[in-house]
């Protein structure tokens, strides 16, 4: 029991890491931004990739220990739903995420990176479009646990 309830405690906890590591980097990021923004942005996205870790592994944990049955999740639709979502957002996190990662050498070297106005709102799209799609999660995960 301790450890199904420590597992779902570090999957729920590992999402709302991951939601509010992608809020930061949201309300960061911007034209003009500053060493000190950008250095935030960088490590939220490196917050960001430990919690979505944690929701992999805890979910993979739950599903073949910890839950109701492999069974269960497999025969489920909207279990595929949540893993599609979860695809997809990790999918639209690569371009940011590289994106910061060159960032680094000038961060330093105490330098803000330069953002080009397209590069600025691809990276805003994809990022506001990473909170619109976890929001959705938690909904299917509702549906999931009340359907047999």
């Amino acid at each position: 029991m301790w450890a199904s309830s420590i597992t779902a405690y570090f999957h729920y906890l590992g999402f709302m890491l991951a939601f509010a590591a992608l809020t930061v980097e949201a309300f960061n990021l911007k034209k003009e931004i500053t060493l000190d923004e950008a250095k935030r942005v960088a490590f939220a996205d490196a917050a960001y990739g430990i919690a979505a870790t944690i929701i992999l592994i805890t979910g993979i944990l739950r599903v073949l220990y910890f839950g109701k049955g492999t069974d269960y999740y497999l025969n489920n639709p909207f279990f595929y739903a949540k893993m599609g979502i979860f695809i997809l957002v990790s999918l639209l996190s690569l371009y940011p995420t590289f994106t910061f990662i060159l960032w680094f050498k000038d961060l330093q070297n105490g330098k803000a990176p330069c953002l080009e106005s397209s590069k600025l709102n691809r990276l805003s799209w994809l990022i506001k479009g990473e909170l619109v799609c976890f929001t959705f999660l938690p909904l299917f995960a509702a549906i999931m646990a009340r359907i047999s």
